[in-house]
């Protein structure tokens, strides 16, 4: 029997991508490019996190350009980014948000730096996290940040990526995003750690998940311009179908030792899944006026 093949996911990622900016991007520019966004066809907008303003005064605004989206002709669904619990509940309180993403990193140092706890509190807020979405008709994106390494000489293995990855499953998550924080991962440690994380997750067929606990297996990588082919020529050969990117690449993470790594920069990531025949259904009409206003956006 021919197996189904896995539409593609894309997620595009203006929050990650602007989160970093020094200066602020005005609401009404922000809600405008979103609103482009919206109209071109992608699975997921990373759109706004609820985190407190002092830790990224850049989207102090959330709450404000929610209000000016425009989501009556989109097919694409709303993603926020949430730090605990207080955030999630604020986030909650608002219909058109579909799914709220927690970091969780396999890193002590950088999740206590990032979220203000420890990976065996975080696990925690991870559970009232799965309740308050379930009470709100939302599902809960869970990044395995750190997920290809650290900067910190934390312990870091495959074995401790696919512990937390059961972890996380077992305890009713639906969508884990592998996440290369600091952009180290490689073509290699991804051919080495997705493929058996896809397998054990998605096929629904091992002891320990069944078809009814599918977890959806996703990738956040970081890159350079130079690695980024190599990075989703190897994702998508180990089976990755769920991809987040930001326009142009912008963002990334600041602790990066490359001032070049940046998210994985969409157009290159449609250009690949194009040789593939991939049918993405993207409108190229209002993906070229976001191209155009992103240089208004990023300066």
């Amino acid at each position: 029997m021919q197996m189904l093949q896995k539409p593609i996911k894309l997620i595009e990622c203006p929050r990650d991508a602007m989160q970093g900016i020094h200066d602020f991007i005005d609401t009404d520019l922000k809600a405008a490019y979103i609103n482009l966004l919206l109209k071109v066809g992608f699975d997921t907008i990373d759109f706004g996190s609820f985190v407190s303003p002092k830790a990224i005064p850049q989207l102090r605004d959330t709450k404000e350009v929610l209000s000016k989206l425009d989501l009556s002709n989109t097919k694409s669904k709303l993603l926020a980014i949430v730090a605990n619990l207080r955030g999630a509940q604020e986030a909650c309180a608002h219909e058109q948000i579909s799914y709220l993403g927690f970091p969780f990193s396999i890193s002590e140092t950088f999740q206590q730096r990032n979220t203000n706890s420890g990976i065996v509190q975080s696990v925690d807020t991870i559970k009232q996290l799965l309740t308050l979405c379930d009470e709100h008709n939302k599902t809960a994106v869970i990044y395995i940040s750190m997920g290809f390494g650290n900067p910190y000489g934390d312990p870091w293995n495959v074995e401790i990526v696919e512990k937390w990855a059961d972890e996380l499953a077992s305890h009713g998550v639906k969508i884990l995003a592998l996440s290369d924080t600091t952009g180290v991962s490689t073509s290699e440690k991804i051919k080495e750690i997705v493929p058996a994380l896809i397998k054990k997750f998605e096929s629904g067929n091992s002891l320990e998940h069944s078809a009814q606990s599918k977890v959806e297996i996703g990738l956040h990588l970081h890159s350079t311009p130079y690695t980024r082919f190599e990075k989703i020529q190897a994702a998508y050969e180990s089976g990755c179908r769920r991809f987040d990117s930001a326009l142009k690449g912008f963002g990334g993470c600041p602790m990066a030792t490359d001032d070049l790594t940046g998210n994985m920069a969409t157009e290159d990531l449609i250009s690949y899944l194009n040789t593939k025949g991939e049918l993405l259904n993207l409108n190229i009409e209002k993906w070229q006026e976001a191209l155009s206003l992103s240089a208004k956006v990023f300066n």
